[in-house]
């Protein structure tokens, strides 16, 4: 399936869902793209920064790689979710996450239209990649997956029962490949 142009289908939602918050006159407040392609574990973000001149900038970014397989409902969801943290954000001048104002406005929209539906969580497939080592604990001998090595990782239950909660080099974690990889 191609993708669809992100940029229509924001400015719709932003007319029918937001009226027309999420703009100033005929310009967006929060710019909205396509993925790289490196974005594979989650169907999309919304983030706001400011640089070193202390310039903010907001951006909504959906997963080319898991929503390109999928129906346009699943690619207006993502991005109607995203368009809401925006709002809470960016309108509101919020931080709540998935709060009350994020649910409010979740329970409208999916109220108000039924071509696609707006959660907290998707159910979209996710490709699961295999760990490549298995980090074991030398005290407890509890093991945990990994994708790559990570210097100086202990195990946290060894840490709290032992050191206070405290990182000690006793609870460092050994690695060993899974499959006979290295």
């Amino acid at each position: 399936m191609t993708l669809v142009p992100l940029l229509p289908i924001f400015h719709d939602f932003n007319r029918t869902h937001f009226d027309e918050s999420l703009t100033r006159g005929s310009k967006s407040i929060v710019s909205v793209r396509w993925s790289d392609g490196r974005l594979r574990k989650t169907a999309g973000f919304y983030r706001r920064r400011t640089n070193l001149l202390g310039q903010s900038s907001a951006e909504i970014v959906l997963s080319r790689p898991l929503l390109q397989k999928l129906p346009q409902s699943a690619t207006e969801s993502t991005l109607c979710h995203e368009m809401i943290h925006a709002w809470v954000d960016l309108v509101l001048n919020l931080r709540e996450g998935h709060g009350p104002h994020f649910q409010a406005r979740m329970a409208a929209i999916n109220a108000a239209q039924n071509s696609f539906r707006v959660s907290i969580f998707h159910h979209f497939p996710v490709p699961v990649e295999t760990p490549k080592w298995w980090a074991v604990c030398p005290l407890c001998g509890l093991r945990f997956s990994y994708k790559r090595r990570v210097n100086g990782a202990a195990c946290r239950q060894c840490c709290n029962m032992y050191h206070g909660g405290n990182w000690h080099e006793s609870c460092l974690l050994t690695y060993e490949p899974v499959s006979g990889e290295g």
